[in-house]
């Protein structure tokens, strides 16, 4: 991936000088970048990695994902706080990820315990079961759940071929 993406800038150096304009521009560098992302993706096979782009989009995705269920729970809390009585049941709960490395653990506890009326307390040994407090289990543990499984997926893709 940082092959290409060297590969992109430096066609796109090559273009701007090639042009023979008396400053730069930037307009003439992005062309040239728009250029090289054209070639880079023609010899795709001979990199033997996906396009880098690719991974771009993917990252952007996960940002996206996770702002969007910061704002979702971000609203289930303000309700919480704001109602006449507090009827929260908190808990602990145990999940079994996917994850494989310490990267992609990370990531995935890091952006479980932003997201609020979740923490993740513990993980275990073997680093396969997270221990997440959930400030209201009964309401709330099915879109935990599906904000993991969201969470999972978006940073496989960003991590992974």
């Amino acid at each position: 991936m940082p092959a290409q993406f060297l590969i992109n800038i430096t066609i796109a150096f090559l273009w701007t000088l090639l042009m023979d304009e008396e400053a730069f521009y930037l307009s003439t560098f992005i062309t040239g970048y728009l250029i090289g992302i054209v070639i880079v993706l023609l010899m795709q096979r001979f990199f033997g990695s996906q396009f880098y782009l690719l991974r771009v989009y993917s990252a952007i995705k996960l940002l996206l994902i996770f702002i969007s269920e910061l704002f979702q729970s971000s609203i289930l809390i303000l309700k919480q706080i704001l109602s006449p009585k507090l009827n929260i049941k908190p808990g602990i709960i145990t999940y079994e990820h996917n994850m494989e490395g310490d990267y992609e653990l990370t990531t995935l506890a890091l952006l479980l315990t932003l997201t609020p009326g979740s923490v993740v307390m513990e993980v275990s040994p073997d680093g396969k079961i997270f221990y997440i407090h959930a400030m209201d289990v009964e309401e709330s543990k099915e879109s935990l759940l599906r904000s993991i499984k969201t969470f999972e997926k978006a940073i496989m893709e960003v991590t992974r071929n």
